[in-house]
């Protein structure tokens, strides 16, 4: 979970990278991500979409032509920034039609980290904790209403979501607020996908119908041993399919511009996700 005194913890022991020199290179590292083989042309946009909180600001990708299943994509605490535009834009050369939010939009539009991922986490936890469980679910409607109006978008295939850090619950309640549509969902490194609360996501598995790929950060496992093992069973008993895998790879390993990224893990979970996707989203 992205709390303050695990992430400074994490911090020291994944990072392998100067912090000033993360800092100067921040952008560019997000602009290195490996392009799609036979990559689509694509054409993207910044959108405002009304949600019944007000205005989503978003970042919008699709091939140029066509229509294609649509992917919903929430960032990490450091909300939409170069880095989730250029994934973004790098699944939609895989040929899907993605909307990258800004979660944060009831507070500020985006950017709502003035360095990247390099923002003191302080700063940005007031923010995480303006959004509850009520949100996540009305903006899930919100917005895959709005895509399933888009000509780039085809409504005769399921639709994707992906969630890194807190965006792993937002995912899960994705998959249970439009279980119709929703038929593929990949959680990385989420925090508090399994809590004692009586709104812990894992308790909205039999309302769901997608399958899932929950990609686990070694360190987050440390701390909660048991959640894969209650995901495992939970999603066991809904019969639903679900690739549950613990990563040699600390909190917030995906996105390229973290203290954290890890290359070779990040890769994997990408190609697991492509898979998936590959597989549901027919």
């Amino acid at each position: 979970m992205c709390d303050q005194d695990h992430f400074e913890d994490d911090m020291k022991k994944y990072s392998r990278r100067d912090l000033g020199a993360l800092a100067a290179a921040g952008i560019g590292a997000a602009m290195m991500l490996p392009r799609a083989a036979n990559a689509a042309e694509v054409s993207s946009s910044d959108v405002s979409i009304t949600t019944p909180d007000g205005e989503c600001d978003a970042y919008f990708v699709a091939p140029t032509t066509g229509a294609h299943a649509a992917v919903l994509v929430w960032p990490d605490i450091f909300g939409l920034r170069p880095a989730f535009r250029q994934m973004g834009k790098r699944l939609a050369e895989s040929g899907y039609a993605v909307l990258v939010v800004n979660p944060f939009y009831r507070t500020q539009k985006a950017p709502t980290a003035d360095k990247g991922a390099n923002t003191p986490i302080s700063d940005v936890i007031p923010l995480a904790r303006s959004l509850s469980a009520t949100t996540h679910t009305t903006d899930a409607k919100a917005l895959i209403a709005w895509l399933d109006e888009h000509p780039q978008v085809d409504k005769n295939k399921k639709v994707g979501t992906t969630g890194y850090c807190m965006g792993g619950p937002i995912v899960m309640r994705t998959a249970a607020a439009v279980p119709n549509r929703v038929g593929a969902a990949a959680t990385f490194h989420g925090g508090g996908l399994v809590t004692d609360q009586p709104d812990s996501p894992h308790l909205l598995i039999p309302q769901m119908q997608a399958d899932f790929l929950i990609a686990i950060a070694e360190n987050d496992d440390e701390r909660d041993p048991k959640g894969k093992e209650v995901l495992k069973e939970k999603f066991a008993d809904a019969n639903l399919d679900a690739e549950i895998e613990v990563y040699p790879a600390g909190h917030g390993w995906c996105p390229p511009d973290t203290r954290v990224h890890n290359d070779e893990q990040a890769e994997k979970a990408w190609s697991r996700m492509l898979a998936l996707f590959e597989k549901s989203l027919a």
